[in-house]
C-alpha cells in the first residue's frame, strides 16, 4: 500500500502544481523571495520612487514664471530621478524574468522528471495485486508493461489516478464556475 499511496501523493502533487500553473507558482515565489533577500535594487527604487514623489509635490508648488531657476533646477533634477528610475525598474524587470525562468524550469522538471523517474523506477512493481481469476484474460493487461501477472503495474495506477484527478477537476469545475447563458434565438 506504500507505493499505492505514495503514487498517489505524487499524481496530486503534479497535477495540483499544473492546475495552478507555472506562472502563478513562480509569481508567488519571486514575491516570496523579494521579501527574504534584501535586494538593494529594490531599496534603492523605493527610495527613489518616494524622492520624486516629494520632488513632484515640489515642482507644482513652485511657479515656473516667478521662480523660472529654481523651477529649471528642479526639473532637471526630477527628469534624471525619473530616467535613473526607468533603469532600475529595467533591471528589476531583468532579474524577475531570469528568477521565473529558472523557477519554472524547476518546476517543469519536478512535474515531469517526476512522472519519467516514476516510470522507470516502477516499471516491473506492482501497485496491488487482484483477486485471482477476477478480471480473466484482462489481468495481463492491467499488468502491463512489466508487472507480475495479476496485478496492477505501478505505472497503470499512476495513469488511472492522473485521469481521476483531471476528471474531478472537470466536475468541480462544472459546478463551481458559473455557466454562461447562451442568448435564446427569437421566434417569430
Amino acid at each position: 500500500m506504500y507505493l499505492v499511496t505514495t503514487l498517489l501523493l505524487l499524481v496530486l502533487l503534479t497535477e495540483t502544481i499544473l492546475l495552478v500553473g507555472y506562472s502563478y507558482i513562480t509569481r508567488k515565489a519571486y514575491n516570496y523571495y523579494v521579501l527574504f533577500v534584501n535586494d538593494d535594487k529594490l531599496a534603492r527604487q523605493k527610495k527613489l520612487k518616494r524622492d520624486l514623489l516629494t520632488l513632484k509635490n515640489e515642482l507644482s508648488q513652485t511657479s515656473s514664471q516667478d521662480e523660472f531657476a529654481k523651477w529649471a533646477k528642479m526639473r532637471r533634477k526630477l527628469d534624471k530621478g525619473m530616467a535613473e528610475l526607468e533603469k532600475l525598474n529595467s533591471d528589476i524587470a531583468f532579474a524577475r524574468t531570469a528568477f521565473e525562468l529558472r523557477a519554472k524550469s524547476v518546476l517543469w522538471f519536478l512535474v515531469n522528471g517526476s512522472r519519467i523517474a516514476t516510470t522507470m523506477w516502477c516499471a516491473r512493481s506492482a501497485a496491488f495485486y487482484l483477486p485471482q481469476g477476477w478480471f480473466g484474460p484482462a489481468a495481463w493487461f492491467l499488468s502491463t508493461p512489466m508487472a507480475p501477472r495479476g496485478s496492477v503495474s505501478a505505472i497503470l495506477w499512476m495513469s488511472a489516478c492522473r485521469q481521476v484527478v483531471k476528471q474531478c477537476v472537470v466536475i468541480s469545475k462544472d459546478f463551481i464556475l458559473p455557466k454562461k447563458k447562451t442568448s435564446e434565438p427569437m421566434t417569430q
